[in-house]
């Protein structure tokens, strides 16, 4: 193997170390924000069915 390609194929390597990390990147962020997401949606739906149901509070009387 002669130096040139030597050179060539460590810019390959490089480079395609680059884009896997690049990759394991953003599927650690999808990863986040699809956590992000099923939370927010868990919590629309408690609060839609809060107000469709209410609880009941005991009423608080002030004492003095």
């Amino acid at each position: 193997m002669s130096s040139g390609e030597k050179y060539v194929a460590a810019a390959y390597l490089v480079v395609f170390a680059f884009v896997l990390v690049y990759v394991l990147i953003i599927g650690l962020k999808l990863q986040r924000l699809q956590r992000e997401l099923a939370e927010l949606a868990a919590r629309a739906r408690a609060r839609r069915l809060e107000e469709e149901e209410p609880v009941e509070r005991p009423e608080v009387t002030p004492v003095g």
